[in-house]
């Protein structure tokens, strides 16, 4: 397996501010899903790219932290996580994501509190996701817990 392509589709109608879209994922998981500038800003039903983020960010991170506790020799019974995708205001105008804050829960027999930190700031710096907003965001933190 050298390349995996994963598709999603939007579509905006009218202006920023009184306009609507729908966003779909070629796989059918989630078809026409409301967005708009009050789904983005002002917290009103419906979804929005940074929460978007965030789930891509959760779920990616949850399979490269097992991974690599698998790789160590550890098995997890599970991993829960929750990103958090910060949207701040750019003192020049608009917006940008400044920060990605994961926290994440694991069920893992015959391990210890440290190890268990280590391994998941390590899987942090490997996970696809993590890698591609790295760059781009002021930090991305890790708050591990072993339950």
């Amino acid at each position: 397996m050298t390349e995996l392509r994963r598709t999603a589709q939007a579509v905006w109608y009218g202006d920023l501010r009184g306009g609507n879209g729908k966003i779909s994922a070629s796989s059918k998981v989630f078809q026409n899903a409301d967005f708009s500038f009050a789904t983005r800003f002002e917290n009103t039903p419906g979804t929005n790219p940074e929460e978007l983020i965030a789930a891509a960010h959760a779920s990616c991170f949850s399979m490269a932290f097992a991974n690599m506790l698998a790789q160590k020799g550890f098995h997890p019974e599970s991993i829960q996580s929750s990103a958090t995708c910060v949207l701040s205001s750019k003192k020049e105008g608009g917006f940008r994501i400044s920060k990605m804050e994961l926290v994440t829960e694991g069920k893992v027999p015959n391990i210890d509190e440290a190890t268990f930190k280590q391994i998941a700031e390590e899987a942090s710096k490997g996970c696809p996701i993590s890698v591609l907003l790295r760059p781009g965001v002021d930090e991305i933190t890790v708050d591990a817990r072993l339950v």
